[in-house]
């Protein structure tokens, strides 16, 4: 007999099922802003949401050529 507690051995869960299972177990919801099945406005809201419970985001500047 195998028997191994629920999140050890066996199979692991994919990062989306994982996203799902606490969506659906416990009302937690995690959103890249580069989601690509988000839309524009979709995608906002989830930066506005994000500012408003955590703080703005760092400011990523863009490297280019060496600069």
């Amino acid at each position: 007999m195998n028997f191994h507690p629920k999140g050890y051995g066996g199979h692991r869960r994919d990062p989306e099922q994982v996203k799902r299972d606490g969506w659906h177990e416990h009302q937690m919801l995690a959103v890249s802003l580069d989601d690509h099945r988000l839309t524009w406005p979709e995608r906002e809201l989830v930066r506005q949401l994000g500012e408003k419970l955590y703080g703005k985001l760092p400011v990523v500047r863009e490297v280019r050529n060496g600069r």
